[in-house]
């Protein structure tokens, strides 16, 4: 599902979790796009089966905080999108669509799965860090304000990383399946919070195409290379 139709695509890499575009804006400013594949459903049914085969197979109790706000947020920022799409392209728009975006990545990226025994019976619990998705906004929103202000880039970020996600989930559930299936042991598994990641490469790619534009994009090919290989390397 393509977010964003721009006249001129410069670059298109794929990614698993998107891929990044760049390309001129009507006024000539630098526009840079992360494009993503929603794939919430899939997410969800995954979780589904997950729960339904501990809890049925394995016998385990599990119980599983659903965050409804990521849901919430994905539809707003379409709203947004569509929005934005039409109507000039302002700081405030820009701002609201990389907040919303971030906060529903940074709350499916920042979750800890917790494995506790509660009276002999064993317990999955889902938390997801709510602190961690207060630093990230804040962090983007600031990047983004100077960007634009300081730099007059236009800069739209769309950043929904799950199939991070979903990949820790099942090696995690996968783990602590075997732990206390087959080695009897609690387990406690922490998922690495890839946002902070992901911030870090969307400013370096803003510094790479403000700086060299169309020139060197061989340097973002490579950025995005080493970044796929950093997300699959942590999950």
């Amino acid at each position: 599902m393509r977010i964003f139709f721009l006249d001129k695509f410069i670059i298109k890499v794929g990614l698993p979790v998107g891929f990044f575009s760049f390309s001129r804006g009507i006024f000539g400013e630098v526009v840079v796009v992360v494009e993503v594949v929603l794939v919430e459903v899939v997410v969800v049914l995954v979780v589904v089966v997950v729960v339904v085969v501990v809890v049925v197979v394995v016998e385990v109790v599990v119980v599983v905080v659903v965050v409804v706000v990521v849901v919430v947020v994905v539809v707003v920022v379409v709203v947004v999108v569509e929005v934005v799409e039409v109507v000039e392209v302002e700081v405030v728009e820009v701002i609201v669509v990389v907040v919303a975006v971030t906060v529903a990545a940074a709350a499916e990226a920042a979750a800890v799965v917790v494995v506790v025994v509660v009276g002999g019976v064993v317990v999955v619990v889902v938390v997801v860090v709510v602190v961690v998705v207060v630093v990230v906004v804040v962090v983007v929103v600031v990047v983004v304000a100077v960007v634009v202000v300081v730099v007059e880039v236009v800069v739209v970020v769309v950043v929904v990383v799950v199939v991070v996600v979903v990949v820790v989930v099942v090696v995690a559930v996968v783990a602590v399946v075997v732990a206390v299936v087959v080695v009897e042991v609690v387990v406690v598994v922490v998922v690495v919070v890839v946002v902070v990641v992901v911030v870090v490469v969307v400013v370096v790619v803003v510094v790479v195409v403000v700086v060299v534009e169309e020139v060197v994009i061989e340097v973002v090919e490579v950025v995005l290379a080493v970044v796929v290989v950093v997300l699959v390397a942590v999950s």
